[in-house]
């Protein structure tokens, strides 16, 4: 009888989770972070379709080792336990090397990433329609694996009519070039064998007008490109909120006519891949006192900075 009632209870136990709802869990693998970045809203947000809570592993404000295929894991539990199971899921989050850059990111936007022949791997942003290269280029060689000439001395940059590239002022600082990028002619922004990563392309002068017309206009648009803060840029760096997580720094140029370099911490200049004629070519800039973005066209001989843009 003991034996009969206790097969009777156990069967309605059994009964009753099975006819428990099991909630749907809703989370994407997250996209992937550098090495330094805490866990935060931006990687554990998974949902449900009923009200409960989650429990994520590692917890929030963790801070992961480098490598890639690495587990998080979150355990719901629904508020109303009599009707749902309990579910969980797991996701996967690769954390990429720290980068040497001292730039000083939009931490409230997603990055993602993207790596060139030489190895360097640069943040990404996707504003609009577009996916941008959120740091300058600094690659040393095209994507076929030819190296791009580097030119240090004034007289040898003058009038150039080949490709070529520099460090302002020359400089070998590791720190420096990761946060500024690397200068470079025209030339070698429109070479056949692609300055651009696989899957990329300097971007043109309309793709520059579709940035700045998604931000706004050019009146508005410098001030949500340009890094806060006076961290790289001068002050006042009037209008910079970074809210686009474009992260604009100020690299200065080379001058086409004297090699010199200038506007370091007051300027930025990006070329396009347009062509004005055959002299001149389109580019961007950028100016510490002002929220503006300014399109112009210029000598290619100058060295300026580039920024990619995905296919």
């Amino acid at each position: 009888m003991l034996f009969a009632l206790l097969a009777s209870v156990l069967s309605a136990c059994q009964k009753e989770e099975a006819t428990k709802i099991n909630p749907a869990i809703s989370w994407e693998n997250p996209a992937d972070i550098f090495y330094g970045t805490l866990l935060d809203t931006l990687q554990l947000n998974a949902t449900a379709d009923v009200v409960g809570t989650f429990e994520y592993t590692p917890a929030a404000n963790t801070k992961l080792n480098e490598g890639t295929n690495q587990e998080l894991k979150v355990i719901f539990t629904p508020n109303d336990a009599t009707v749902y199971n309990s579910a969980s899921k797991t996701v996967i989050i690769n954390v990429l090397p720290a980068s040497l850059s001292t730039a000083i990111f939009n931490p409230d936007v997603t990055y993602g990433s993207v790596t060139d022949i030489d190895g360097n791997r640069y943040k990404t942003i996707t504003i609009g329609t577009q996916t941008w290269m959120a740091e300058n280029l600094r690659t040393t060689k095209y994507r076929n694996g030819d190296a791009i000439p580097e030119v240090s001395g004034n007289t040898a940059w003058i009038g150039l009519s080949t490709d070529a590239y520099c460090n302002y002022e020359n400089s070998t600082d590791e720190i420096r070039i990761a946060t500024m990028g690397r200068l470079y002619n025209w030339f070698a922004v429109t070479d056949s064998r692609n300055i651009a990563p696989e899957g990329w392309h300097v971007a043109t002068d309309a793709e520059w007008s579709t940035l700045t017309s998604f931000l706004g206009n050019e009146t508005n648009a410098g001030g949500k490109l340009k890094e806060k803060g006076n961290t790289h840029w001068n002050s006042p760096n009037n209008g910079a909120t970074n809210a686009s997580g474009f992260t604009a720094l100020p690299s200065g140029r080379r001058e086409y006519n004297t090699g010199l370099f200038i506007n370091d911490g007051y300027d930025g200049f990006w070329w396009t891949s347009s062509a004005y004629n055959p002299d001149y070519s389109w580019y961007r800039y950028l100016h510490y006192d002002v929220s503006a973005i300014y399109r112009a066209n210029f000598h290619k001989q100058y060295g300026f900075s580039v920024r990619c843009v995905k296919d």
